[in-house]
């Protein structure tokens, strides 16, 4: 018989406990209850409560890593593999809404400090920056998307899409049921292409002129 993995089942119940009320209203002994432990135990793996909610918010990294590396194909067309990942970062926000509303509060709650909590939330985030960031270097290679940004921003820039789009767009009819759109956003810019035309011609003209102007 397969031993039970108390530190998951504590997580579990956590996450359930963390997203339906305010950190502070959770106490350690609600957790242990749910998650069907002694008080004493989930001492053995976490040092406080803090440290239970950062752990329990950070594993949706792991989670998503470990999804992508499972499900996204580690060949093929760039745009379809990018596409898959995106589909699954998606879905993994849809599917597990009270971890991804503790990963939103927890971001929210350390990114505006220094020192240790930042960067080891910070570190922890790099894996699926990477993840993301390996299939749009595919890209870069391929010369479909742009060289002269690194494909860890455009990584944060696209996850920072897909949360948006899972936080604030779920009801809006056009990203019903896919990220399409998101994507094609991401990659090809909101500005129709005759008007993006115009505006590389007047950069370009400007910076002409700019020249001129130094000689």
């Amino acid at each position: 018989m397969a031993r039970p993995d108390r530190k998951k089942d504590i997580m579990k119940a956590a996450e359930r406990l963390f997203a339906s009320r305010r950190f502070h209203e959770v106490t350690l002994d609600e957790v242990a209850k749910a998650s069907r432990v002694g008080k004493g135990t989930i001492y053995r793996h976490f040092s406080d409560k803090d440290d239970l909610f950062f752990q329990t918010a950070t594993s949706g990294f792991d989670d998503l890593c470990e999804l992508l590396v499972r499900e996204v194909p580690g060949e093929g067309p760039f745009r379809q593999r990018l596409l898959c990942a995106c589909l699954r970062v998606r879905g993994f926000f849809n599917s597990r809404r009270p971890l991804f509303r503790l990963m939103q509060a927890e971001a929210s709650r350390v990114m505006g400090r220094k020192g240790t909590l930042r960067e080891r939330w910070l570190s922890r985030r790099t894996k699926l920056v990477s993840a993301l960031g390996d299939i749009l270097r595919q890209g870069a290679r391929e010369g479909l998307i742009r060289k002269d940004v690194s494909a860890e921003v455009l990584a944060t820039l696209l996850l920072g899409m897909l949360r948006t789009s899972a936080r604030e767009l779920s009801d809006a009819p056009e990203m019903e049921g896919s990220v399409e759109l998101a994507l094609d956003v991401f990659l090809s810019g909101a500005e129709t292409r005759p008007a993006a035309k115009r505006h590389r011609r007047k950069a370009a003209v400007a910076a002409a002129d700019a020249r001129t102007d130094i000689q």
